[in-house]
């Protein structure tokens, strides 16, 4: 899964370098076809379960035949370029949203809206809908996505108690973590060698969005909500002292490590991980998910950006009314709740989320996981154009700088602005 991450921070790269292409519509096939899928799918759960899947469609569609093949989240970025291009891409497309609308801009994907049925439209929360939805055309259906959340050792909280309710505040999150660090043990830590993503996803928590408007035709300001979850960060660790420093050069997957070893009572990382602290936990170790991290007392003071795993459709393909339904076919509540399960991450489905809240039982953090999920929304940096460009060259080292205390947050400010005068140029 820290694979997967990975892959998908890397899948957020530029398609402006693709030669930008509008490609006709191919006419549609009317007799028996064959309809290539390319999964993405590595976990051994999730890879049976796409197998599975697929054969229950080509049994009950004799005259729709699905061939499976695999990709990989490492190369399905150059892979697509390459197959557009050469008008060769699979009919059935598994990618990320932002990379997805990058090639619908350039008219490489089919819009689905005309073939997906209310069911369907009704059953995912219009948010994950606006994740894939460019110049008013559905480009994807959402499948499945991670989140941020808190992580708690429930025996390292013992003395503190365990929050409950429906979200967790800043504020809540900066005293619980006060209070929990002992000369043993930090009260939190925080893997953020990579930090622009985290910083740029909860800042939705006090309306921080950077960026307004799409494409190059966009807005960009620095106030004091874009600043205030880096700022809490850095309070946490330099003023406070509840925040592990060291764990904020390090990567989800060392800090995680820590956690399991008692140095942290708390850590935040993505809901995935919980996959790893279910294999790995040791014996008699407790852990539980805490509610969603907001700004404030409101619930809808608890967004994030949501930049889920979709399918989409080709739009040269032959048989887009088959593949759209093929699609529908993967993302039935039983199939999507399967899926999610193997892969640990959450279900843009409310029928899949009900139907993984039943399997688990709400154990495994799944319970935490699934309730934040609500708050999953599209973020405005999602439209620019040029964001993956000075997220890798600006923002990441000038956040680095700031959260190892280097800069203040007035310099902060300033190279960040800076920085996108010179991306945007």
């Amino acid at each position: 899964m820290i694979r997967t991450l990975a892959a998908l921070v890397a899948g957020l790269v530029a398609v402006a370098g693709c030669a930008t292409a509008t490609v006709p519509p191919t006419p549609q096939t009317t007799g028996p076809t064959t309809i290539r899928f390319q999964s993405l799918a590595f976990q051994n759960p999730t890879v049976a379960a796409t197998k599975r899947i697929v054969a229950d469609w080509n049994a009950a569609h004799p005259d729709i035949t699905v061939r499976l093949n695999q990709g990989s989240f490492d190369s399905v970025h150059n892979q697509l370029v390459t197959q557009f291009m050469s008008g060769s891409a699979p009919d059935v497309i598994h990618d990320e949203s932002v990379d997805i609308t990058g090639f619908a801009r350039q008219g490489y994907v089919a819009d689905l809206t005309p073939y997906l049925s209310p069911e369907l439209r009704a059953a995912i929360p219009q948010g994950l809908w606006d994740t894939v939805t460019v110049d008013g055309r559905i480009v994807g259906v959402p499948i499945m996505m991670q989140s941020y959340v808190v992580f708690a050792n429930t025996d390292l909280l013992a003395g503190v108690g365990v929050p409950e309710g429906q979200t967790l505040t800043w504020d809540a999150l900066a005293d619980l973590a006060r209070r929990a660090t002992t000369d043993t043990h930090k009260g939190l830590g925080w893997g953020l060698r990579q930090p622009t993503a985290t910083v740029m996803s909860l800042g939705l928590n006090f309306g921080g969005g950077f960026f307004s408007g799409s494409g190059d035709a966009v807005t960009f300001a620095v106030g004091d909500a874009e600043l205030e979850v880096p700022r809490r960060i850095h309070d946490m660790a330099w003023v406070d002292g509840s925040l592990d420093t060291t764990s904020l050069t390090q990567s989800g997957s060392d800090v995680l490590k820590g956690f399991l070893n008692g140095r942290y009572a708390m850590i935040v990382g993505g809901s995935f991980l919980a996959q790893q602290l279910t294999e790995t936990a040791p014996p008699g170790f407790h852990w539980t998910v805490l509610p969603a991290l907001s700004g404030s007392a409101d619930p809808t003071s608890a967004r994030q950006s949501a930049n889920p795993q979709v399918l989409s459709v080709a739009v040269d393909s032959p048989a887009i009314a088959q593949s759209a339904r093929f699609v529908e076919h993967v993302v039935q509540p039983a199939n999507l709740a399967a899926l999610t399960q193997g892969e640990w991450l959450i279900p843009s489905s409310m029928p899949a989320r009900a139907a993984v809240a039943a399997a688990t039982h709400g154990q495994n953090g799944w319970a935490g996981t699934l309730a934040g999920a609500q708050h999953m929304v599209r973020a405005p940096f999602q439209s620019v154009q040029r964001y993956p460009q000075w997220k890798d060259r600006i923002a990441t080292p000038a956040l680095q700088r700031y959260l190892g205390n280097r800069i203040d947050l007035p310099t902060l400010r300033a190279q960040l602005t800076e920085g996108w005068q010179q991306v945007a140029r």
